[in-house]
């Protein structure tokens, strides 16, 4: 199986230890490639950014898809351009944030999202709506911190972290915390070892997913709305995108 797991961001240094946390959680068969675009934010802290960084997204998607690959993740906690993607293929597209909320829903209850920033934090808070998990979230928590101290050896960024998993513990009565940032793939099991819940992580749900969609042999539906984009023209910068094909 060959998935490919698209930091949206361009930060190598993210797209990079993204790239580990997957391979080593996918299956001995699964080959990942992680990825990101050339052109875009450094990070993705904002409705703008990951408006940007979404058209990234969408040039990786098709990228993969003249590389045949079998699934999708768009690791970045946003989920920018999730649906977007899944009309440009019939292989499963799986957004972190709503991998996490599925995966944290069955070990438990209620859960609570600790992610970097407040505003960030409201952006997740719609999502939950969206994929209908606002019901098991009890809160979102921000540790205040930008995304790219994530990225910055001897930062105060962990500690602020399991601080506010701690009180999320100990304040929201919940059983799972999901960590809410992409940038975090490799600390979930030092957060879940200083705060003593299940910690959900998003890159590394979205993999397992991917590979259940895979080997259950279901991919994105091209009946209703994710069918393929109807080929017109695009003018100027997006021209390129005119009369897509749909025998994909």
């Amino acid at each position: 199986m060959r998935l490919r797991v698209i930091n949206p961001n361009t930060t190598s240094a993210m797209t990079c230890k993204i790239g580990d946390a997957a391979q080593r959680i996918a299956a001995p068969g699964t080959n990942v490639v992680a990825i990101q675009p050339t052109d875009g934010p450094v990070s993705i802290e904002s409705h703008f950014d990951e408006a940007i960084s979404a058209v990234g997204v969408l040039e990786e998607v098709l990228a993969g898809e003249r590389e045949g690959t079998d699934a999708y993740v768009i690791a970045c906690f946003g989920d920018p351009g999730l649906l977007a993607a899944r009309e440009l293929t019939r292989a499963p597209v799986i957004g972190i944030a709503e991998a996490a909320f599925h995966a944290a829903s069955l070990i438990s209850t209620r859960f609570s999202v600790v992610t970097t920033l407040s505003r960030t934090g409201i952006i997740a808070e719609h999502l939950l709506e969206q994929y209908g998990f606002r019901h098991h979230c009890r809160r979102v928590r921000a540790a205040e911190i930008p995304v790219l101290d994530l990225e910055e050896d001897g930062s105060a960024a962990l500690d602020r972290i399991i601080d506010e998993c701690r009180r999320a513990r100990d304040e929201d009565g919940i059983g799972a915390i999901v960590l809410g940032c992409g940038g975090m793939a490799d600390l979930t099991q030092s957060i879940s070892q200083e705060v003593g819940l299940p910690v959900v992580e998003g890159v590394t749900a979205a993999v397992k997913l991917a590979e259940a969609l895979v080997g259950l042999g279901l991919g994105t539906s091209k009946h209703g709305d994710l069918a393929f984009p109807r080929p017109k023209p695009f003018t100027g910068r997006f021209e390129r995108y005119s009369q897509l094909s749909n025998d994909r």
